[in-house]
C-alpha cells in the first residue's frame, strides 16, 4: 500500500493502492508514518499511484466505525498528519490527479504542495455528511485564509489545479513533482531541516525571532562559508 525508492537525495513516497484511488486504511495511515519517520534524505516526495494523488480514508473502513470508535480513527490520521508536518525531512506533496479529503488533508500537512495540470482537490466530505477531520479545519484556513478555506470546505467544490494555485492551496503547476524535490534537495541538508522548522514555527513573534537568532548561530557555527 505504501511504497518507497530512493532517487538521489529525495526518498519517493508513493500510496500505492490505484484500484482504491489510494484511499488509505489503518494500516495503510501507519505505514505512511513509518516511511515519512523513518526517511533517511533531506526530502521527501509524497505521491499517489496511478491517476489519483489520493481519495482519503477508505469508505469501506469509515462505514463500519461505530460511533465510539470515531474519536480514536481521527485521531489516527490527526497523528500521522502532524507527524509528516513536523517530519525531520522536507516533505514535498506532488499532486497529479485528485486528491479529495483526507487526500487534500495529507497535502495541506506536507511543506509545499505542487500540482501537474491534471490535479484537482476537493473537501467534498460534506456531501456525505462528514468533514475532513486529520487537520484540515486547522491547516486551511492557515494556508488558504479563511474566506477561502470556508468556501472550498463548505461548497464541497472541485478546485482545479489553476484554482489551487490561485487560492495559495499549491505554489507551482509543473510537469512532474519530482523536479521541484530534486531542486530543494540540491541546497544543503542541514538548513534545509532548521529552515522548514522555522518557517512551521507557530509561537508568537519574539519566541520565533528568538529560535530564528539561535538556529542561524548554529548552522553558522557548521557552515562552510568562502568571503569574497
Amino acid at each position: 500500500m505504501i511504497t518507497t525508492a530512493r532517487d538521489g537525495d529525495v526518498l519517493v513516497v508513493t500510496l500505492d493502492r490505484p484500484d482504491r484511488r489510494n484511499a488509505l486504511t489503518l494500516d495503510g495511515l501507519d505505514a505512511l508514518e513509518t516511511a515519512v519517520a523513518d526517511a533517511d534524505a533531506p526530502v521527501v516526495l509524497l505521491r499517489g499511484a496511478g491517476p489519483a494523488f489520493c481519495a482519503g480514508a477508505d469508505l469501506d473502513v469509515v462505514a463500519d466505525i461505530d460511533p465510539e470508535d470515531a474519536e480514536p480513527f481521527v485521531r489516527q490520521g490527526q497523528r500521522v498528519a502532524r507527524n509528516i508536518e513536523t517530519a525531520d525531512s522536507v516533505v514535498v506533496a506532488g499532486v497529479d490527479g485528485a486528491a479529495r479529503g483526507g487526500g487534500v488533508e495529507l497535502a495541506l500537512a506536507c511543506d509545499l504542495r505542487v500540482a501537474t495540470d491534471r490535479a484537482t482537490f476537493a473537501e467534498n466530505g460534506v456531501a456525505l455528511g462528514l468533514f475532513g477531520a486529520w487537520g484540515g479545519t486547522v491547516r486551511l484556513p492557515r494556508i488558504v485564509g479563511e474566506g477561502e478555506a470556508m468556501d472550498i470546505a463548505l461548497s464541497g467544490r472541485t478546485l482545479d489545479a489553476e484554482d489551487a494555485l490561485r487560492t495559495g492551496l499549491v505554489s507551482r503547476i509543473v510537469d512532474d513533482p519530482r523536479t521541484v524535490a530534486q531542486s530543494i534537495a540540491a541546497n544543503d541538508e542541514r538548513a534545509l531541516s532548521v529552515l522548514a522548522a522555522r518557517l512551521r514555527d507557530d509561537a508568537d513573534a519574539q519566541t520565533q525571532e528568538r529560535r530564528e537568532a539561535e538556529a542561524f548561530a548554529d548552522l553558522l557555527a557548521h557552515a562552510d562559508i568562502v568571503g569574497s
